[in-house]
């Protein structure tokens, strides 16, 4: 028969099992193969309702210039897995016949990461270089200064939507 010091053992032994980090890692399989209706992803739940709602208003806005952009945040990523080959498996997902080109903002919070990723039909307004630059240095700094995420988040908004001719 167990004492009660083995079942605590027992019990505690499971619940670190089920509240691994591992468990909260994610693929992009998990986000499925259709575009969600919203454009902010906050898997990470890292935003407030009214920064959510703050930042659909402004990707709502760069469907003007035909660019579908969205906000992904995530906790961890699963094994093997860097944050931009994330979002470019995300693009291969969501990518359809007769919907705009994707612009994926994304965030993982674990390692206060932020990275860019479009379609390649973007690549003539938005180089490579411009999204590499605008992750590691407009979207990181508020990261590193204080898991500021809404201003990591408007803050490469802004820059991107200047290049696309929507200034701030």
């Amino acid at each position: 028969m167990f004492s009660l010091r083995r079942w605590a053992g027992v019990i505690a032994v499971l619940l670190l099992m089920v509240a691994s980090p591992a468990a909260m890692a994610i693929s992009p399989a998990e986000l499925g193969s259709i575009r969600p209706e919203k454009r902010v992803q906050d898997d990470a739940d890292v935003f407030s309702r009214a920064s959510r709602s703050e930042l659909e208003s402004k990707l709502d806005s760069l469907i003007e210039d035909h660019v579908d952009a969205r906000v992904i945040t995530l906790s961890r990523l699963d094994y093997g897995y860097s944050l931009d080959r994330f979002g470019e498996q995300l693009i291969e997902n969501w990518s359809g016949f007769g919907q705009e080109p994707l612009l994926l903002l994304m965030l993982e919070t674990q390692n206060k990461r932020a990275s860019i990723v479009t379609e390649e039909s973007l690549h003539s307004q938005l180089p490579p270089s411009l999204l590499k630059s605008t992750a590691r240095t407009t979207r990181s700094i508020p990261l590193r200064e204080g898991d500021r995420y809404r201003q990591a988040s408007l803050d490469g908004l802004n820059r991107l939507g200047i290049v696309l001719g929507r200034g701030e």
